[in-house]
């Protein structure tokens, strides 16, 4: 033995091989051999702060916390059920603005406000003369 110094043992029970470029394990920080340098190898009983993985909603795509010993398919489930804000038969709705005018069952993404009588239009009725705006100063004639 030229260099007693030189390199590690392996910290596996079983092993304890002489290694002189030794793995150094991230959680447990003790050094192993290249059989053993995997947590699942040297059964390292910190593996469970490497291995932290968050469930996520397929519904909503939020994560859903975990707790220490819970079964992640129970907990996103439970949340599923009471806490998940995605509701598929309750959709927003997009075209919410209804025509003003009488007879007229229209509605519109955007609200179309008329100028003079400040009522909520559709686009075929938006200008003063398709809706008989009858508020403000006189319609402006149809030649503009």
């Amino acid at each position: 033995m030229e260099f007693p110094d030189l390199g590690k043992h392996c910290s596996e029970q079983t092993c304890k091989q002489l290694d002189f470029l030794p793995f150094k394990c991230d959680v447990c920080k003790q050094d192993f051999c290249k059989e053993h340098f995997t947590c699942a190898a040297h059964n390292c009983p910190f593996a469970f702060k490497k291995d932290v993985q968050v469930p996520v909603c397929p519904l909503c795509n939020k994560p859903v916390p975990i707790r220490k010993g819970e079964i992640p398919d129970a907990v996103v489930g439970e949340h599923m059920d009471r806490d998940c804000k995605y509701r598929p038969g309750k959709r927003e709705k997009i075209f919410t603005y209804r025509c003003s005018k009488a007879g007229c069952k229209k509605k519109e993404m955007l609200q179309v406000a008329c100028d003079q009588c400040r009522g909520s239009f559709c686009i075929q009725h938006r200008h003063p003369l398709d809706h008989g705006c009858t508020r403000g100063g006189r319609p402006v004639g149809t030649a503009g």
